[in-house]
């Protein structure tokens, strides 16, 4: 019962701290909260959310990363990456999308339990590669989101309408330029994570893995295609939005795909 509650509320807090985002980009009259109160409450569901994942995913049989908790655990760290972010730059528009994302999955975490356990009894290098994965998906995402309104600020100005809530974004200049600030940050986690893999896990190509790792080499390689066109060719608009899509729908097939495949279709824990 205290679970659901605190779920309820953690959800709560993420759909008004995403209200109160959509008022200040949207509202153009009465009143519009400061980015301190949307901040702080987004906060207040990121300790709540904390707390149920503690009590739901880690115990002493090993950490439960069946896909509803491994969900709940991911958007966690997207939602905790961008609330700290936010505090220095301007990117908590993001949390228009990720907030209510991250709210529907606590409540699938709460109300559709399923078993996925990596034991306690796991080495550091396994540790190591969920943390890295963890945190490269994390960041990549924020990388697709910012990307998503990248792509409707140039529609906009394109088409001589900057008004509206696109007039609240930061200059397109810096929403490139922090966009690929995600990109860069993501893509050596990514690096990182693959390689904390291949080193240290046995048979990183198991008929379970396989469609894994090859699916995330190819978001590796996206990823660095676009850095590299980036650097070398100064690769910007709708080329970049196009190439971080691309890059995240692999991401998003290389783990959840899989692990949807594997855990619902043939019962097997991904």
């Amino acid at each position: 019962m205290t679970h659901t509650f605190l779920a309820y509320v953690a959800t709560l807090c993420y759909l008004a701290a995403a209200s109160f985002i959509g008022m200040r980009l949207f509202r153009k009259q009465g009143w519009v909260p400061q980015r301190s109160i949307a901040l702080a409450v987004g906060f207040a569901g990121l300790l709540l959310h904390a707390w149920l994942l503690w009590d739901s995913i880690f115990s002493s049989a090993g950490i439960n990363l069946g896909f509803y908790h491994a969900l709940a655990l991911t958007s966690w760290t997207i939602v905790a990456l961008l609330l700290v972010s936010s505090l220095t730059k301007p990117v908590d528009n993001l949390g228009l999308i990720l907030l209510p994302a991250a709210a529907l999955s606590v409540i699938m975490e709460t109300h559709f339990a399923d078993v996925g356990f990596m034991r306690a009894s796991a080495g550091w290098p396994l540790k190591i590669h969920v943390l890295l994965s963890m945190l490269a998906y994390s960041l990549l995402t924020l990388a697709a989101v910012q990307a998503i309104l990248l792509a409707v600020q140039d529609h906009h100005l394109r088409n001589r309408h900057p008004g509206g809530f696109v007039r609240t974004l930061p200059p397109l200049q810096t929403m490139e330029s922090l966009l690929f600030e995600m990109i860069t940050a993501g893509f050596v986690l990514l690096t990182l994570a693959l390689l904390s893999g291949f080193a240290f896990l046995e048979n990183m190509f198991a008929q379970h893995l396989v469609h894994k790792t090859v699916l995330s080499v190819l978001a590796w390689l996206v990823f660095g295609g676009l850095l590299i066109g980036r650097f070398r060719n100064g690769w910007r608009g709708r080329t970049a939005i196009v190439w971080t899509l691309g890059g995240f729908v692999m991401l998003i097939l290389a783990y959840f795909g899989s692990k949807a495949v594997l855990q619902f279709v043939l019962h097997r824990a991904g």
